[in-house]
């Protein structure tokens, strides 16, 4: 009897700690899918793009202005309109470093076309493959926006101003998403509003300090005259 009550507490014993090691191990598969899913994935590798920060930089002036940029929304198309020849401009006369970040907050508003992801992923396959091309196709997006809460472009129809725009090497980055993960990523880091609290676009940041939308003109007319 003494024999049996032995062995029975060594089979329980060799239970829990089975239940430990499967535990352990489950734990550990769960924080590996949490980590692949929050990960920054493949950084798009290019003389113009910082991998970190995710920014894609023209001209080295010393004023820094970067802006984020959702190609859905249709405020950063009228800021586009207002700004982006004069920043542009003033990029390529080195007068200011002009820092764009492509971001994605209104893929819900595409139809379940996660547009904004799409069109952010095709921004950094041309600045990687054809950097030259990039602000051409940055300006080609915005001439070419879809409406908010459509479908918006289709993965040959950005390929398609890639191509225009000279970047027709970037064509099965675009339709394999490559850059996806790392627009998600990014997209996190996007500076909020001091007041709300909240993310939006655009969004400007000037030597680094996040600029309210309101104050924008004034702050752009100190720089840019």
């Amino acid at each position: 009897m003494a024999a049996a009550k032995s062995n029975t507490n060594w089979f329980a014993i060799g239970v829990s700690a089975a239940v430990v090691v499967i535990l352990v191990v489950l734990g550990g598969l769960v924080v590996f899918l949490n980590n692949q899913a929050t990960a920054p994935g493949v950084a798009p590798k290019s003389d113009i793009v910082n991998e970190k920060t995710g920014a894609i930089t023209f001209g080295g002036g010393d004023e820094t202005i970067d802006t984020y940029v959702d190609f859905m929304c249709p405020v950063c198309g009228q800021f586009e309109d207002a700004y982006g020849e004069q920043l542009q401009a003033a990029a390529a006369d080195e007068k200011i470093t002009l820092n764009i970040h492509p971001i994605s907050i209104l893929d819900h508003l595409s139809q379940n076309t996660e547009y904004s992801t799409r069109a952010a992923n095709s921004m950094y396959c041309v600045a990687t493959e054809a950097p030259d091309s990039t602000l051409d196709y940055f300006n080609s997006l915005f001439a070419n926006q879809p409406q908010e809460s459509s479908a918006g472009l289709t993965d040959e129809e950005l390929t398609s101003l890639a191509t225009q725009a000279g970047a027709d090497a970037a064509a099965s980055c675009i339709s394999d998403g490559t850059y996806s993960s790392f627009v998600t990523a990014r997209t996190k880091e996007t500076p909020p509003d001091p007041e709300t609290g909240r993310m939006g676009t655009p969004t400007v940041t000037i030597n680094g300090d996040r600029i309210n939308n309101a104050d924008i003109p004034a702050e752009f007319s100190k720089i840019l005259g």
